[in-house]
């Protein structure tokens, strides 16, 4: 009995450690996701429609960042605001200069269309990808649910309590060994005293 209770509590340490370096990579890549944000114009975008098809297929999020103008090239992979309507991504396939300073009048099209976007684009910047995953956009939005949320903050509050409980059992075992030094200690000095008595004449 005493061996599987001491293999049940491996298991729950493992256990324990590992929920805990997930949380603590969770939180790592929310903290970088953010100062990305701040420091180099990243954000993320969700694919609703299969325009990209195949590069980037419907359900993807991609990683963009936000560039100038001027700095857009033929085969780059946009994203471009279009007021009231919303954005859209596709690929670049042509770029002019304007009268404006800076802005640029670009046409582009969708991987998966077989023409050239209605009009082109008067753009003064835009959002370039630079990375995508397929699928992710599905986990995101499950990860959005209020149920979700709400069952994640319990569940990681019951981690943190869980990994940070006083253990009981290790305190006994070591004031039980502590204990177990102190008598040994005790019966050497009596050794020694008895020793000491037995030499005088």
């Amino acid at each position: 009995m005493a061996t599987i209770a001491r293999g049940a509590r491996a298991v729950g340490r493992g256990v324990r450690e590992v929920l805990l370096t997930l949380a603590a990579i969770g939180g790592v890549i929310c903290i970088v996701l953010v100062i990305l944000a701040f420091t180099g114009g990243y954000s993320l975008i969700m694919f609703k429609t299969g325009s990209m098809t195949p590069t980037i297929p419907a359900g993807s999020v991609a990683l963009v960042q936000r560039i100038p103008a001027s700095d857009i090239a033929v085969g780059d992979v946009v994203t471009v605001d279009r007021g009231a309507a919303l954005p859209i991504t596709h690929r670049v396939t042509d770029v002019e200069p304007t009268d404006a300073d800076g802005s640029r009048l670009i046409t582009m099209r969708g991987d998966a269309n077989d023409v050239e976007d209605p009009a082109p684009y008067t753009v003064t910047e835009v959002r370039v990808v630079r990375g995508s995953v397929p699928a992710l956009a599905n986990v995101i939005v499950w990860f959005g649910s209020p149920w979700v949320l709400g069952e994640i903050t319990l569940g990681a509050s019951l981690l943190v309590v869980w990994a940070f409980w006083p253990r009981r059992e290790r305190a006994v075992s070591g004031d039980s060994s502590d204990t177990g030094d102190e008598s040994e200690a005790a019966g050497a000095l009596v050794a020694a005293g008895e020793r000491r008595r037995d030499r005088r004449p």
